[in-house]
């Protein structure tokens, strides 16, 4: 989820602990499962610090360690004890399931967007997404902003706001659950074009009605479209180029920090005077007629590269970052 979302979120756990009374009973360690539900929300996306190492490293690495099995203990364990630090006389095992509980839950609903996790790991460092729900979903935000204000204008008691709000949305979870898995498994009967072997992804958008779609077809070209209201149209095709100038740019860091990431990936190359280009495109974000997740490399005739982006980029900007130095 966005960062906006995992911070209501935290604000949510933190009333839903009203239902423990070791935590209604004390003022004291109700603070600081509020703090430590707000920061366990937050913690596995703090490997966004990975931006300081170039994009490549962070498309690479976010969503990856830091949401993996192993970093939910040592985050929960990290966040309690600071909290230890700070106040005195906690009840460690109660904040510290409250902690684990916003950790877990952070993680838990990554898995359910299209930029997924790995949080198979150590087991697998297969990235898991489920294209359930949005990375903003309106209703999640909403329904924790009205629980939250209702509890800070004393309107309600959070023990009884927040289970309703998260029985709700539990409840939420398996409807959009279930409509994915009906939707995307009769999306071949809709489909007229459809031929065996061929697999399709339904991508949830920020209307719960419209969702995405890409299918990959059996000669390796992508058709991309859209169910409006259970109605399918085809709205673009995209080929994949093969050339060897694509072969030799898997070898640079940012491709193939990218390609790690996206199993969605096609390669267009175009020929200029001083070599060629050679741009990946992850052919799930599609928006405005573009694909702005992208990985760009320039070579020479040699095959050696001359300059190179990678991540979230609109044409025009793409243009300027790569034709300073290399033209």
């Amino acid at each position: 989820m966005d960062t906006g979302t995992h911070l209501v979120i935290g604000l949510g756990l933190a009333g839903l602990a009203y239902i423990d009374p070791v935590v209604a009973a004390d003022s004291t360690v109700s603070t600081a499962v509020l703090i430590g539900t707000v920061l366990g929300s937050q913690a596995p996306d703090s490997d966004g610090i990975m931006r300081l190492k170039g994009n490549a490293a962070y498309i690479k690495n976010h969503r990856g360690a830091s949401h993996s099995l192993p970093a939910i203990g040592i985050w929960t364990l990290l966040i309690t004890s600071l909290l230890c630090l700070f106040f005195r006389d906690l009840p460690v095992l109660h904040v510290g399931m409250w902690v684990l509980i916003a950790v877990c839950v952070h993680v838990f609903t990554d898995l359910f967007n299209t930029y997924g996790t790995q949080g198979g790991r150590p087991f697998t460092d297969k990235w898991i997404s489920w294209n359930i729900i949005h990375i903003f979903d309106p209703i999640i935000f909403c329904s924790h902003l009205v629980a939250i204000f209702l509890w800070s204008t004393h309107l309600a008691e959070p023990d009884f706001i927040f289970p309703a709000l998260y029985i709700s949305l539990a409840g939420y979870y398996i409807w959009r659950t279930i409509t994915h898995y009906v939707l995307q498994s009769g999306l071949y009967r809709k489909d007229l074009s459809y031929e065996r072997g061929e697999k399709y992804i339904l991508i949830p958008t920020v209307n719960l009605y419209v969702w995405n779609i890409v299918k990959r077809r059996n000669d390796g070209t992508f058709m991309l479209g859209e169910l409006r209201n259970n109605h399918l149209k085809w709205i673009d095709h995209v080929s994949c180029d093969c050339h060897p100038a694509v072969e030799a740019s898997k070898a640079h860091p940012d491709i193939a920090a990218f390609l790690y990431y996206s199993s969605y990936a096609c390669a267009e190359i175009k020929n200029h005077p001083w070599g060629y280009e050679v741009r990946w495109a992850d052919v799930r974000y599609r928006h405005r007629r573009q694909y702005p997740f992208v990985a760009v490399v320039l070579m020479d005739r040699s095959y050696e590269p001359m300059d190179s982006y990678v991540g979230w980029v609109s044409e025009s900007r793409l243009e300027k970052k790569l034709r300073a130095g290399s033209y």
